[in-house]
């Protein structure tokens, strides 16, 4: 298979690089310093692995001596606990699609201003937008102080059973000098 990237120059000369035992490293700057290429050692190694060059030999590990050699501990019987299921092999919980309470229903008409018509005393309450295509509106009637939401739905939104994180007090604070 000829690479339309690879003369047969440069191919035949890795080869012969390659086969003399250079790596493909050197052997890519030998092609580079011979024909004013640019081949990097990975195409140069990809280039030979298409060609059915095979990869050089490398030296193996140095052979074991007798005396060298490690005697295995014998082993120990098995437990029960040895074959416990790890913690993650465990099975993920089957999850049910869960129906939507219906919301709560709040006594106001709302505005039904998009998101470009708020304006920055306007409730964000959403409407709409369940149904695929459906557009999404605002209430957009004045906002309750330090909320984002007018009063009705500021209620709507609140848990009404949950107290407040922490009781507010208005005690009065004195300054002291130090001495």
């Amino acid at each position: 298979m000829e690479s339309a990237g690879w003369p047969s120059s440069h191919c035949e000369a890795l080869r012969e690089f390659v086969t003399g035992g250079m790596s493909y490293r050197d052997a890519a700057n030998a092609l580079n310093a011979r024909f004013g290429t640019a081949y990097s050692r990975d195409a140069a190694l990809g280039r030979a692995r298409r060609m059915g060059l095979g990869e050089p030999a490398r030296p193996g590990p140095p052979p074991i001596r007798a005396e060298e050699r490690v005697q295995r501990p014998t082993e120990r019987l098995r437990s029960a606990d040895d074959f416990r299921p790890l913690e993650f092999f465990r099975r993920r919980p089957a999850f049910v699609p869960v129906e939507r309470a219906p919301l709560r229903c709040v006594e106001v008409v709302p505005r039904h201003l998009s998101l470009i018509e708020l304006g920055r005393g306007d409730c964000r309450f959403p409407y709409g937008g369940d149904l695929d295509g459906e557009a999404i509106t605002f209430c957009g009637r004045p906002r309750r102080k330090g909320s984002s939401y007018c009063a009705p739905h500021l209620h709507l939104t609140r848990e009404p059973f949950v107290p407040a994180a922490r009781p507010v007090s208005a005690a009065p604070l004195r300054l002291v000098a130090s001495v």
